[in-house]
């Protein structure tokens, strides 16, 4: 179980790494002449090093950002919002300014300037502080493991998921088909009920049904409608293994529900 917290402290101390050079680059396209003259006068080695280790920013920001916000969706979820909003446009804006600049703009190399002089309002190097600050959420999720009150139940839920679903594909592949419908069931349940918990959604039944945990989703804006009709179809397939008068459900049909479940945990994250 501690694999998996081991492997996200190293995925962390990589993506903060590879931040400085990426930050370095960046500023080295804004600034040329400044950091030109900087790197001149380190010592050669130094330099040569420097160099070798400096990563392309409009070619390797994409990955990173996709690799922190994978660990921000598992480690950090409430965060996610504030992350996206410092590489996304918004929509919204009428106008480009200093304040509201993204990475995004950057990558596009936008500049904004005054019609009247030609003075620049808003442009590149408006999106290093936005840069820094996607860093300072990723050390922020650092500092979560440092900290006792981190939920580590959180952390391995997935490992444990995995798990479950491995035992119910085991019990199909024996004949169990009805049992291991209800393991994978058990496990879509438990994640929508994390999933409700995080979001700080009120669940009113005690023992609420699938379609409760669907609606609710649905409601909150958490799930869209096709995820919301394929949750729907999981339910009625649901009952067909439940209930012993009807057919009995074949072992490729339990099959195709487990890796469906298995899609679902994977897809619909704690927060969108």
């Amino acid at each position: 179980m501690w694999t998996k917290i081991d492997k996200y402290k190293k995925d962390l101390e990589k993506l903060i790494d590879d931040w400085e050079y990426l930050l370095h680059s960046m500023k080295m396209e804004c600034f040329p002449k400044e950091y030109e003259e900087a790197i001149s006068k380190l010592p050669k080695e130094k330099k040569e090093d420097f160099i070798q280790k400096l990563l392309d920013f409009k070619s390797n920001y994409q990955i990173w950002y996709s690799e922190s916000l994978v660990l921000i969706k598992q480690l950090l979820p409430d965060r996610i919002n504030d992350f996206n909003s410092y590489y996304k446009k918004d929509l919204r804006r009428k106008e480009i300014n200093n304040s509201n600049y993204v990475i995004e703009d950057y990558l596009q190399w936008t500049h904004i300037t005054r019609s009247f002089d030609s003075s620049t309002v808003a442009g590149p190097s408006s999106a290093i502080p936005k840069f820094e600050q996607q860093v300072n959420i990723i050390k922020s999720i650092k500092k979560r493991f440092e900290s006792s009150l981190f939920d580590i139940k959180q952390l391995l839920q997935a490992d444990l998921f995995d798990n479950e679903l491995e035992s119910a594909k085991e019990l199909n592949k024996k004949w169990f088909v009805r049992w291991a419908w209800a393991i994978a069931w058990v496990v879509l349940e438990e994640h929508f009920q994390n999933i409700c918990d995080s979001h700080s959604i009120k669940v009113p039944k005690k023992n609420p049904w699938i379609n409760d945990f669907n609606d609710l989703l649905k409601s909150e804006w958490i799930i869209e409608i096709d995820m919301f009709r394929f949750i729907q179809r999981l339910g009625d397939l649901r009952n067909k293994c439940d209930h012993k008068k009807t057919i009995e459900p074949s072992k490729e049909e339990i099959e195709e529900l487990i890796n469906w479940v298995d899609r679902v945990i994977k897809t619909v994250f704690k927060l969108n």
